[in-house]
């Protein structure tokens, strides 16, 4: 019992004296005195003592303090860790002290971070240049998109006119290639289906595209009584006949245009 009692007090005294060496052990941070703004630097955290155990990994993801963490590795000799930061707020610069999990704690670190840089440097709009640090003004972009609302209305306005007219302009194309096509030149195949085609062309644009089907009976029905003729015309022509002879082109508008009129918005 004396023996065992003995090696409880020699090993809780051992045990004591490691955790007074972790505890007096002290990591000290190597840094330089100032530090550039925006460009990457390397800080380094070690413990000096050889015989003291090696720092665990702090934990730190995204940011050391103030700095923005770019990288972290372990030193060469194991002693320590080196971050790799990035400053982007000048001024006085202060890391707090960071807990290691095993007992011990990182000194605070204060860094000074020069205000300015050199002009035309990629950073010179964020943090200095010629007039030292610029006034983060930021850009109105929902109050700017605003003023593109009267020439999106302009646009659509353009857009819903041209769609309203788009029955008027086919039916104008339309006409305009029914008068250059009839009556026909000659009655020679090629011209009287080109009159025919342009004439069938006008009435759908007007009548709908049911009509490019319609004979002599529904032409009488609708009251196109010169329509009528027209096919009529067309059909005695195909075989060399002269009767019935080919309708004005003013009776058979006439109609057309009235009725495109009156269907017109």
């Amino acid at each position: 019992m004396r023996l065992a009692s003995g090696v409880g007090r020699r090993a809780s005294g051992l045990c004591a004296l490691i955790a007074g060496s972790i505890l007096s052990a002290a990591p000290v941070w190597k840094a330089p005195v100032s530090l550039p703004f925006g460009q990457l630097t390397v800080l380094e955290l070690r413990e000096d003592d050889p015989s003291a155990p090696p720092i665990p990994r702090p934990a730190v993801e995204d940011a050391l303090g103030p700095f923005k963490l770019r990288a972290v590795e372990p030193s060469a000799d194991g002693h320590g860790w080196r971050f790799t930061v990035q400053a982007m707020q000048p001024g006085l610069a202060v890391v707090p002290p960071l807990d290691l999990g095993d007992g011990r704690r990182a000194p605070e670190l204060r860094v000074t971070v020069a205000r300015t840089v050199d002009f035309g440097s990629p950073w010179v709009g964020y943090g200095g240049g010629r007039e030292d640090v610029l006034p983060e003004i930021p850009f109105p972009f929902a109050w700017a998109s605003l003023l593109l609302l009267p020439p999106l209305l302009l646009v659509g306005f353009f857009i819903w006119r041209w769609r309203r007219r788009a029955d008027a302009r086919a039916f104008a194309q339309a006409r305009k290639s029914f008068q250059s096509a009839w009556p026909p030149k000659t009655k020679d195949r090629a011209s009287l289906d080109a009159a025919h085609q342009a004439g069938r062309d006008l009435l759908a644009s007007v009548f709908g595209e049911s009509s490019r089907g319609w004979g002599a009976p529904d032409f009488r029905k609708a009251k196109l009584d010169a329509w009528s003729q027209w096919t009529a015309s067309l059909d005695a022509a195909r075989f060399g006949r002269t009767e019935p002879p080919f309708p004005d082109a003013a009776a058979l508008l006439a109609p057309v245009d009235l009725e495109a009129k009156a269907g017109r918005p």
